[in-house]
């Protein structure tokens, strides 16, 4: 008996010296995630200014698990993370920005044509400001006033226009563009990246179009690419704007069930069928 009752009494001993889990208790995961969310929406900030926002709010956690939350996770600290990037810039200057390019292409004689177009960074609105053979100094800058014309008809206030270094903008094409308060900015040697909005239409007229047909002269040429912008503008969704259109709106989903289930659709042919264009019948 006494044998027993001093194994017992050094049992509940044991128990009670046992060290306990050692650190303190993990962070509730909401207050992780309000952590991480501040820091994602907030990059100018810190730990300290987190852990303040956070009392704000009436959340009481120590600075010190801000700053272990942000290292688990692998967030940088606030001046690694303040650091603005190109498409950083590209988004945030969307409204105002432009870019342009030249690109050619062959007639079906053989002759070299250049094509200069502009397009909008917010609304991916597209403008062929015209083709030649020779892109002249005068030429250029000539396209460059028609630019600047269009822009005040239709209200669009741009302050950048992305180029690149081609030799063929004279100048007298900056001079032009500055006059009318829009700024060119120059893309990087060799980074066509810089101006990617603007090489990615170059290559979807490429692949839906020019592809796609033969030249026979300047005329047939213009022609094609208006028939393209106008395509381009008022029927094609783009991807990069949730699928909308630079000049249509987007319709309305059909509400009536009857309406889906019974699609009388047709087909619009544009350049002999090279473009299609599907529309409700009338």
């Amino acid at each position: 008996m006494l044998r027993w009752h001093r194994d017992l009494l050094a049992r509940r001993h044991a128990a009670r010296s046992r060290p306990r889990r050692p650190g303190r208790p993990r962070t509730v995961r909401s207050i992780r995630l309000l952590v991480l969310r501040l820091a994602r929406e907030n990059p100018t900030w810190g730990y300290r200014r987190i852990h303040g926002e956070l009392l704000v709010l009436g959340v009481k956690v120590a600075a010190s698990t801000v700053w272990q939350i942000l290292k688990d996770t692998g967030i940088d600290p606030a001046p690694e993370r303040t650091s603005t990037t190109w498409p950083a810039f590209l988004r945030s200057q969307a409204e105002a920005l432009l870019a342009c390019d030249f690109f050619e292409t062959s007639t079906l004689s053989g002759t070299r044509q250049y094509v200069l177009a502009v397009i909008e960074h917010t609304s991916r609105r597209i403008r062929v400001l015209g083709t030649t053979a020779h892109p002249t100094a005068s030429w250029v800058t000539q396209a460059a006033r028609n630019l600047v014309m269009d822009l005040e008809d239709s209200g669009k206030h741009a302050r950048f226009v992305i180029r690149d270094r081609d030799g063929k903008c004279p100048a007298l094409f900056d001079a032009v563009l500055a006059d009318a308060g829009i700024r060119v900015v120059l893309s990087g040697v060799r980074i066509p990246r810089m101006n990617a909005i603007m090489e990615r239409w170059i290559q979807s007229c490429r692949r839906e179009l020019l592809d796609r047909t033969l030249i026979w002269n300047q005329q047939h040429l213009l022609h094609a690419l208006r028939e393209y912008e106008h395509f381009y503008n008022t029927h094609r969704p783009h991807q990069g704007i949730d699928n909308a259109r630079p000049l249509q709106p987007l319709p309305q989903p059909a509400a009536d069930q009857a309406a889906v289930t019974q699609l009388d659709i047709r087909r619009r042919h544009r350049l002999g069928g090279i473009l299609n264009e599907y529309h409700y019948a009338a």
